[in-house]
């Protein structure tokens, strides 16, 4: 009995490997070995990024934060610490929007806090 290697599915395979590389310099986007060791790192760093972005957008939070009660006379740590104390569940995110976009809105809810 003659082998069977399914040639449909190996193609089919390549060619998604392929399609997605497209783009990438040289042999990367067109050789299939070395579009598929571009692929999987390219995979790989998408996901360990997904997690870096969400740690470096609470750092740069922290850091408007910090600014923004800076100039009202007070540390981040003290803030955080009455806001906590106050019961106000406004988070680190939202906190970031107010200075920036909306100061009166923040310098309210330091003056509250105060």
């Amino acid at each position: 009995m003659p082998r069977s290697v399914n040639s449909v599915a190996s193609r089919a395979r390549r060619k998604r490997i392929l399609k997605e590389t497209k783009g990438n310099f040289l042999a990367r986007g067109s050789v299939y070995t070395v579009a598929k060791n571009t692929l999987e790192k390219g995979l790989t760093y998408a996901y360990r990024d997904r997690k870096a972005k969400k740690r470096e957008m609470r750092s740069l939070w922290i850091q408007r934060i910090n600014a923004a009660v800076r100039e009202e006379g007070i540390s981040y740590s003290k803030f955080i610490g009455k806001l906590r104390d106050s019961g106000l569940t406004l988070n680190r995110k939202v906190l970031a929007d107010l200075a920036l976009n909306k100061p009166a809105a923040f310098k309210a809810v330091v003056a509250k806090l105060k």
